[in-house]
């Protein structure tokens, strides 16, 4: 069995027999740097499910400019609302750099829903987290103040994909400023201004891609 099918969030604490027999419905496929997984509107039967690699998931805004809802990494999965309800995709999804991926048909997926409620439990769980976020997204691009809309994506780069230790969290592969400025619908220069600032602040440390948050607790207090 394949070790990574025991980290995806959707079937962590199965037992093993029955993550093979999730694993023998399931396909791999490898998806080229840039390539276009899904396209929004478009009608699909597929839940997939990220075995390495990262996904961009995007929308186009009135002014025909990307937006970025979500960057999902190893063991996050996406395309299942299309699954669920049978209409057309609610967004793009862009492999960033060359990606393998979990493919389970739509009668596969809905099937285990039905028969496993640990399974129904931890997508209700994602998309209620999904939803939470989504929130904060859309308070803090109502705001003026892109320190707030840039500290509030940060955070969710931090809730997603960040490890804890001690109060501090560490986010280990920053998107690149201009993904965090399509999060935040502002500019590459503002994103490369407000880190500046952050760290000045105190708030963040940062070399590389690599950016802490010394203090998690207090941020989260201020930007949450």
């Amino acid at each position: 069995m394949d070790d990574v099918i025991k980290d995806i969030i959707l079937f962590s604490g199965l037992e093993d027999i029955e993550l093979e027999r999730i694993e023998n419905v399931m396909s791999i496929k490898t998806y080229p740097k840039n390539s276009m997984i899904v396209l929004e509107e478009e009608f699909g039967d597929t839940v997939y499910i990220v075995r390495s690699g990262t996904i961009k998931i995007t929308r186009l805004n009135d002014e025909g400019k990307e937006v970025i809802l979500a960057l999902m990494g190893a063991g996050e999965f996406f395309g299942e609302l299309a699954a669920l309800d049978g209409e057309a995709r609610s967004a793009n999804a862009l492999a960033q750099e060359e990606c393998e991926l979990y493919l389970l048909h739509r009668s596969d997926f809905i099937d285990l829903l039905k028969h496993n409620t640990n399974i129904s439990f931890k997508l209700l769980s994602e998309l209620a987290k999904r939803i939470r976020h989504s929130d904060q997204q859309i308070e803090a691009l109502s705001l003026d103040d892109a320190e707030h809309r840039i500290g509030v994506c940060i955070l969710n780069l931090a809730e997603d994909n960040g490890v804890i230790r001690k109060g501090q969290v560490t986010i280990k592969k920053l998107p690149y400023q201009q993904d965090i400025a399509n999060m935040a619908g502002t500019s590459r220069e503002t994103v490369s201004r407000v880190l500046k600032l952050l760290v000045e602040k105190g708030f963040v440390t940062k070399s590389g891609h690599t950016l802490t948050i010394p203090n998690y607790g207090y941020y989260k207090k201020v930007f949450g």
